[in-house]
């Protein structure tokens, strides 16, 4: 790769990686040469990818280009990555998502990405949560019909679709299917869906293009390793030399993508992906959480136990939780490129370094 100018991310996503996702994107920057982008949860694990590698396209290119982050606390958000807080391409607006007070400035693109994926909030706060996802897409919209952008790109989750019917693994986007609207716990995933239709109902009547995104599991640099996830679970208790408890059976089953190839996922759907149009993001590769745990095991140097509390009931069917990618696949021209087994030994790593272990 010839050289270029380095931007201050480097050493918030190693240049491997930032390497692998300018590999698979060069094509696509050209769009956003002397433009502005507006984004929405730039401290959670999307944004911890999407920031460094829109800085490294930058520098690279020389493409002009300017990011506006909202944040609730800039300065938490410059402690968390200072390198990209002190990036002259990058500013900031301060407030929350559901009623920031809108930038009097004309945007390009606006990534809304700020979704707070917490189990506890999802069970203990169910109203808290639906009204963040929710109304805060709803704000984002306002804003995007204010500012005049005209491309609107709303991370969603694979929950959109609920449980899957029995013999079903992968499911596509046509899959009609949803949670139980009286189930609990369901306001992350019924605020999932509504601020789908929302998306499509803003793009269709006020004239901006749009593009949804239904996340499944990931794995990566700056994956939490304390809250539900149980892939940082697993990696959390590695590090630790604890054993990996697995709590259930170790059946269902899951697929994660690196947070390398979701970045290019991200960026290709948000230039490339078809208005009013949803596409799944992630691994169409299967793994069952008790594989996982082993798995998991394997990729540290020293010997980690694993310790699988349940068994399973005869006759029980394996719970799916698998995206079909073919149409970001034929349509996109996405792949997975970094394999489960090389991102968890990434993963690992960068958190050793950074936790300075040895």
């Amino acid at each position: 790769m010839p050289s270029h100018p380095r931007s201050q991310s480097d050493s918030l996503v190693k240049i491997q990686d930032l390497d692998h996702i300018f590999k698979y994107t060069e094509a696509v920057w050209e769009d956003l040469r002397g433009k502005r982008v507006f984004l929405t949860g730039g401290t959670g694990f999307f944004g911890c990818w999407l920031l460094p590698s829109f800085l490294d396209a930058n520098a690279r290119l020389g493409l002009g280009a300017r990011i506006t982050v909202l944040t609730r606390n800039a300065e938490a958000f410059a402690g968390k990555m200072p390198e990209v807080a002190a990036d002259p391409a990058i500013s900031f607006v301060t407030g929350d998502v559901r009623n920031f007070a809108f930038p009097d400035e004309k945007f390009d693109y606006v990534i809304h990405a700020a979704t707070d994926a917490s189990a506890k909030l999802n069970t203990e706060e169910p109203l808290k949560m639906i009204d963040v996802v929710a109304e805060g897409t709803r704000h984002a919209l306002e804003f995007t019909r204010h500012c005049g952008a005209r491309r609107f790109m709303l991370t969603s989750s694979g929950a959109v679709y609920g449980r899957l019917p029995a013999g079903m693994t992968h499911v596509s986007e046509d899959f009609m299917g949803g949670p139980d609207t009286l189930g609990h716990p369901v306001a992350y995933a019924e605020g999932k869906r509504f601020a789908e239709a929302l998306t499509g109902i803003y793009s269709k009547t006020y004239g901006f293009e749009s593009v949804v995104v239904r996340s499944f599991a990931v794995v990566g640099p700056y994956l939490p390793l304390d809250i539900h996830f149980a892939m940082g679970n697993f990696i959390r208790d590695g590090i630790n030399g604890d054993p990996i408890i697995v709590g259930g059976d170790g059946t269902p089953r899951r697929s994660y993508l690196y947070g390398a190839d979701l970045a290019i996922w991200l960026w290709v759907m948000l230039f490339r992906g078809e208005s009013c149009r949803a596409y799944n993001m992630g691994s169409d590769e299967a793994i069952s959480i008790g594989e996982l745990a082993h798995l998991v095991a394997e990729c540290f140097p020293h010997h980690v136990e694993v310790q699988i509390k349940g068994q399973p009931k005869p006759g029980q069917i394996d719970e799916w939780y698998v995206p079909s990618v073919e149409r970001a696949k034929d349509e996109l021209g996405l792949a997975v490129h970094v394999g489960l087994r090389d991102g968890i030994r990434r993963t690992i790593d960068w958190y050793k370094e950074r936790l300075g272990s040895a």
